[in-house]
């Protein structure tokens, strides 16, 4: 799933460049949402985000896609690879700017982990 993101002057750091921050944040919740539109009936939260790789700078301007795909399931976890490519002021666009995997567990009403499939 193809997730989108504007980077204003808000989000960078004092080197004018993206505040790292942020690119977390986002991964997170672009995944989430990946999460949530494939498991319509489940509840999820993060509990890993491994190999965090920052390739590339990332300016002021820049409009960002998230490319979200789940890597692996099992009976109560799901892992995404999440890639970021910069779709306007990057030099090259297949170029990945970052990339990392987020694992989510599946939880019950009470918080409790649970089966995907249940």
């Amino acid at each position: 799933m193809q997730h989108y993101k504007l980077v204003l002057p808000e989000h960078l750091n004092h080197y004018g460049f993206l505040f790292g921050g942020y690119m977390l944040h986002w991964i997170d919740e672009v995944a989430y949402i990946t999460a949530t539109i494939d498991f319509p009936e489940r509840e999820f939260v993060t509990v890993a985000m491994n190999e965090v790789s920052f390739k590339q700078k990332v300016l002021n301007g820049e409009v960002l896609k998230f490319d979200v795909k789940k890597h692996q399931q099992g009976t109560s976890s799901v892992e995404y690879l999440i890639q970021v490519f910069g779709e306007t002021r990057s030099q090259q666009a297949d170029t990945v700017l970052f990339e990392t995997r987020m694992t989510f567990v599946c939880i019950d009403k009470n918080g409790d982990k649970c089966a995907i499939d249940a």
